[in-house]
Order: C-alpha cells, then sequence, then structure tokens
C-alpha cells in the first residue's frame, strides 16, 4: 500500500506541475484596446488574399471600409476564385478606398499566398502594410489601436492574436486545446524577446513598416513558404528587426474551420508545415498530446482506485490516493475550464478535455507519422542520387 502511494504522490506532484506549467505559457503582456484616430497618421495599405472566398469575404470587406482610420486603401486580391469572390469585390467598386486585383497564374517555384500578397504589395502605397485574411473581421478601431500599439512598442513587424469565433461542437472541443498547444509551442514573451531566436507571426493580421518588408526582400524572397506567415516573421527577427505578438482579441475576430473534417485538415497542414523544421518540437507535441489523453483517461479511474483499496482496508493512504486523484482532477478541470471560457465558451465545455485531447493527439500522431515518411523519402532518394 505505501508503494502505491509514493507512486500516487508522485504522479500528483508532477502532474500539478505540468498542467499548471502548460497553462502559465500564453503570457500575452501586450493589450490592444480601442483608441480613437489621429489625423496625423501615414497611408496604411490593408492587403487582403481572397481565393475563393465569398461566405467570408463581404463581412471582411465592409468592416476594413468602416475602419475609422483616416488614411488607408484597401487591396483585394482576387486570386483567380471559381466562386463569386470576383462579383463580391464589384460590388464596392464605387468606392475610392478600394482597390480590386486579379491575380496571374502561378509562376514556378511559388507557393499559393506569397504570390497573392506579393501581388498585392506591388500595388501598395501606404508607408505601412496590412495584411489580413479574408476570414478575418475587423472592429472599426482596429487599425488605428494596432498601428499606434506598434508605435509604442517600437515594432517593425506588429501582429496579433485574434479573437476565435466558434460555432460547431467539435470547434468548442478541439480548438481551445490547439490553441493551448501553440502557446506552449510559440510562447509570446519568447517571440517578444530580442534576444531570443523564436519567431512567429498571425497571418490573419500583421502589419509592417514598408520600409522593412522591403529591406528583407518581401514575399518574393519567401515564395515557395506555404506558412509564410511563420517565414516573414522569421525574416524580420533575423535581420535585427523588431517583432511583436500582442492581444487583439477585442478588436480582430476569425472564423477558420467550421467542421471537425476542415479543422483536421487545416490544423495538421499549419502545424506540420510550421514545425517540420522543428522535429524536436513536433516530437515533443506528439509525446505532450498523448500524455494530456492517457492523463484525461487515468484520472476519473484514479479515486476510484482509492475507493477500491479503501474498501480493502487501505485506510488513511486509500483516503489520501483519492484527494490527491480528485485534487488532481479538479485542477485540469479548473484550467481547461479558464481557457475555454476566455473564448466565450461554455465552461462545461472543460469535461469534454479526453475527447479533444484524442482527437489532438490523434492530429499530432498523423503528423509525426507524416514527418516520418518524409525524412524516410528524402533518405532513399540521396542514397539512389
Amino acid at each position: 500500500m505505501s508503494l502505491i502511494l509514493i507512486f500516487s504522490t508522485i504522479f500528483f506532484l508532477v502532474g500539478l506541475f505540468v498542467i499548471y506549467w502548460i497553462h502559465d505559457q500564453n503570457h500575452l503582456d501586450i493589450v490592444v484596446d480601442p483608441v480613437p484616430a489621429s489625423a496625423d497618421v501615414p497611408l496604411i495599405s490593408v492587403c487582403v488574399p481572397a481565393r475563393n472566398e465569398e461566405l467570408n469575404l463581404r463581412p471582411c470587406m465592409e468592416a476594413i471600409l468602416a475602419q475609422t482610420y483616416p488614411a488607408f486603401e484597401l487591396i483585394v486580391m482576387d486570386d483567380r476564385s471559381t466562386d463569386a469572390t470576383s462579383m463580391i469585390i464589384k460590388e464596392r467598386s464605387d468606392d475610392r478606398r478600394l482597390h480590386a486585383l486579379y491575380g496571374s497564374p502561378l509562376p514556378p517555384g511559388w507557393a499559393g499566398k506569397p504570390h497573392a500578397l506579393h501581388q498585392a504589395s506591388l500595388m501598395a502605397r501606404g508607408e505601412w502594410l496590412c495584411f489580413v485574411d479574408a476570414d478575418t473581421f475587423l472592429a472599426p478601431e482596429a487599425l488605428t489601436s494596432c498601428y499606434i500599439k506598434a508605435l509604442e512598442t517600437n515594432a517593425d513587424l506588429f501582429t496579433v492574436l485574434t479573437y476565435q469565433i466558434t460555432g460547431s461542437f467539435w470547434e468548442k472541443v478541439v480548438l481551445p486545446l490547439v490553441m493551448t498547444a501553440l502557446s506552449v509551442g510559440f510562447s509570446p514573451r519568447k517571440v517578444n524577446d530580442p534576444s531570443r531566436r523564436d519567431a512567429v507571426a498571425n497571418g490573419q493580421f500583421i502589419i509592417i513598416k514598408r520600409s522593412v518588408y522591403q529591406a528583407i526582400g518581401g514575399y518574393e524572397h519567401l515564395k515557395d513558404q506555404i506558412v509564410e506567415d511563420k517565414a516573414i516573421a522569421e525574416q524580420v527577427k533575423n535581420n535585427g528587426y523588431r517583432l511583436i505578438m500582442a492581444d487583439g482579441k477585442k478588436l480582430v475576430r476569425t472564423h477558420m474551420y467550421t467542421s471537425l473534417p476542415l479543422m483536421w485538415e487545416g490544423w495538421t497542414k499549419n502545424i506540420y508545415l510550421g514545425l517540420r523544421d522543428q522535429p524536436a518540437l513536433l516530437l515533443l507535441g506528439a509525446v505532450g498530446a498523448l500524455l494530456l489523453v492517457v492523463a484525461a483517461l487515468v484520472l476519473p479511474l484514479w479515486p476510484l482506485l482509492g475507493l477500491f483499496l479503501f474498501l480493502h482496508r487501505g485506510g488513511w493512504m486509500a483516503l489520501a490516493i483519492i484527494a490527491e486523484a480528485l485534487i488532481l482532477w479538479c485542477a485540469l478541470i479548473y484550467k481547461r475550464a479558464a481557457v475555454v471560457r476566455s473564448m466565450d465558451i461554455s465552461r462545461w465545455y472543460a469535461l469534454t478535455t479526453p475527447l479533444g485531447a484524442g482527437v489532438f493527439t490523434a492530429m499530432m500522431l498523423t503528423l509525426q507519422r507524416r514527418f516520418t515518411l518524409l525524412r524516410r523519402f528524402e533518405y532513399y532518394y540521396d542514397v539512389l542520387r
């Protein structure tokens, strides 16, 4: 019995440390609050790449055109869409601030989104360039507030984490776990620390000085990068410029994936491409997710083990095991409830942690297998060559 209690106590202490450490990584010390517009400001070119975005583009454009910032232009890049995207752009052709651009065929060696952003940036006239995804919606004060905060923080590239709109059951189950995992892999404090190499940006909203964009070669220099936001953040930071990531949830909203299949496809692609050059972090994510599933499944069984021992004359040691299990379970649910509540999701969804962890683990294991197969292919390719 004493040996079981020792193992229980070790698991309890390690579990508490891991739970609090994981949920202590998302320190967004810089918060963007709404501020009034100022008259003496430079021109900002807002560039929106749109490929088959008929569901999102109209509210995205309307939100940008409603900005209180007094000096901006909107460049919407229709990247060879086959739906009603071009028609939606033409609906606002009477607004002189809107410039429609229709993309050319993808040249060899280019990835789609960098090519679209590159074409938009060539038309831009602003001192600052602002890249906004078509599934992202700005509050009226967003452009002003982010520009002012960029100046306050001496940022050369300023990006924000956005409020994630969740509608479906699976979004509410899986997305909070994904966001927690991303905060562990890319801690905002580390990203904002100029002495560290950690660099990432949120392509849903990026604002960058035109001079810096040109100095690093723009998206033309990153033409083959699928995860172009992470790539441009690395270029900015590696060249000695100031990269800042802030909390923009009060002013910028995004609705990415609306179903489990779309989330699976989107996140497995994005996480894999973002981490394929960091195999250790990818492996850590897979192992961490698996441990989360094991913990989420074991925690409910742990107090039952203590109860079984108590009924078989386990005495105070059995009661201690039950107490440790319940405390750890409550700590996990408390932390998960805080995460889901911060995303305006009912706290009851914290109880779906085992389910969400199972889906996320399957994603990470799929990514690890994909990475292993890629490395094996590269090995045989080198041997045969």
